[in-house]
C-alpha cells in the first residue's frame, strides 16, 4: 500500500476527520536529506475533526504524530500538519 494511502487510513481511523488531504510532497526534497529516489517521503497533512476540540495546536500535532509514529520511524521524512477543530 502506498505511504499515502496508510497515512489517510489511519488518520480517518483514529479521527474520522470531515477533512483530510494527504499530499506527497516529496518531489519538492528531490536531492535534498531524507529524500528517497521513490518519494513518498515528504507529506502535508490537512485534517478536520471533531476529535480535536478543545486540544491546543500543539496537542492536535502530538495527536497526528502519534497517530503516525510507524511512518515516522520509517519511510517517512518529513511531516507538516495543518489539524483544525472540525
Amino acid at each position: 500500500m502506498p505511504v499515502r494511502d496508510d497515512i489517510a487510513r489511519k488518520l480517518r481511523e483514529a479521527f474520522a476527520p470531515s477533512r483530510l488531504e494527504v499530499i506527497d510532497e516529496s518531489h519538492l526534497h528531490a536531492g535534498h536529506v531524507g529524500a528517497r529516489p521513490g518519494g513518498e517521503s515528504h507529506f502535508r497533512v490537512e485534517i478536520a475533526a471533531g476529535a480535536f476540540r478543545g486540544m491546543s495546536r500543539v496537542a492536535r500535532q502530538k495527536a497526528v504524530y502519534g497517530v503516525l509514529a510507524e511512518e515516522m520511524a520509517g519511510p517517512v521524512h518529513a511531516l507538516s500538519i495543518r489539524a483544525e477543530d472540525g
